[in-house]
């Protein structure tokens, strides 16, 4: 059998995660892993020491090199150096990941056989940084992996391999992840057990449905209640567990999640208005534009995630009282 000379670029947990089952799938054994891309360390935690990437500790358990640049461009000295050890690897392909730096040219041709991106969606909707969670903030029915062969575009290749999952409305950016990560973990492994890939090609993406998964922002992250029940839902799971949605209450923020759709309240109040307490398996009922949401959890700063009846009692909160984004409060106390 013939041998793949495979690099890998990836940062973050869900890279790490793929890589690791890769690593330790026993039908992988034609694959040699020569060298791994990934970003450089982060301070983190309250004393702010710099941590290596969740990548880089898998490839170093497995003894396997790797490169940290901050950038790839050939026009700085560190991008430059790794190019060149990256040529020194000679892989076949590069396995791109959620890597967070894009590829120069040279370093597109640079393996005998290109580079391969792993995407969590179902291209060509929802190309770029936040896949997942754009395809929950806009309650999508279904999303997905595509493995596409790269390019000098943005998420624009040609696609070997893609698998569909749907998106229920239970689903949360914790729970989706988890799914993606086991679905694109899978088309990973099945595709590489084809090696070598004979007379197989990838097909073009269509020019049709084109959206772009732009990054999120911090405003992105405060809860807007002057808009439909399912649009403040889509924006609340979207956040859920991390980096978690929040609304203000009496001038403090609250992170919340937990969400439901509560269409049918009754008696519709002001955006953001408390129209009732959590009672049983129902959460804090909070009136949006039309509709309203229940929130299932809530969390102060510095303190504790609680189940909402809990945080309430706790609280103090009382029907009728508002809940609202950091902008909307700025602009009541002018």
């Amino acid at each position: 059998m013939a041998r793949l000379r495979l690099a890998f670029a990836g940062t973050p947990d869900f890279a790490a995660q793929i890589f690791g089952r890769l690593l330790d799938d026993p039908r992988l054994q034609m694959v040699d892993w020569v060298g791994v891309l990934t970003q450089p360390g982060r301070p983190q935690g309250r004393g702010q020491k710099i941590q290596p990437s969740p990548v880089q500790n898998v490839a170093a358990a497995h003894g396997i090199p790797v490169s940290t640049p901050a950038k790839l461009s050939v026009s700085d000295p560190e991008g430059a150096q790794a190019q060149a050890w990256l040529a020194q690897q000679k892989p076949d392909l590069l396995l791109v990941v959620a890597y967070g730096l894009l590829l120069p040219r040279a370093v597109l041709a640079l393996p005998r056989h290109g580079c391969l991106n792993l995407h969590a969606s179902l291209l060509p909707r929802w190309r770029g940084a936040a896949p997942i969670q754009r395809a929950l903030q806009a309650n999508d029915p279904e999303t997905g992996v595509c493995l596409m062969q790269m390019e000098e575009g943005l998420d624009t290749g040609p696609v070997w391999a893609q698998r569909a999952t749907p998106i229920t409305t239970a689903d949360t950016f914790g729970t989706l992840y988890e799914t993606l990560i086991d679905l694109g973990s899978e088309v990973l492994q099945d595709f590489f057990l084809e090696w070598p890939f004979g007379h197989r090609s990838p097909r073009p993406q269509s020019s049709v449905g084109v959206l772009y998964a732009h990054k999120l922002s911090a405003q992105d992250q405060w809860v807007r209640f002057a808009a439909p029940a399912l649009t403040v839902f889509g924006q609340i799971r979207a956040l859920d567990p991390l980096p978690s949605a929040r609304c203000m209450h009496r001038g403090l923020a609250l992170k919340c999640g937990g969400v439901s759709v509560r269409e049918s309240v009754g008696i519709w109040g002001r955006p953001g208005e408390i129209l009732s307490l959590p009672q049983g398996q129902q959460g804090l009922v909070v009136a949006c534009e039309t509709g309203a949401i229940a929130l299932g959890w809530l969390q102060q700063a510095g303190g504790k995630r609680l189940p909402a009846m809990e945080f309430c009692r706790g609280y103090r909160i009382e029907p009728g009282e508002l809940l609202g984004d950091l902008l909307q409060e700025q602009k009541d106390h002018v």
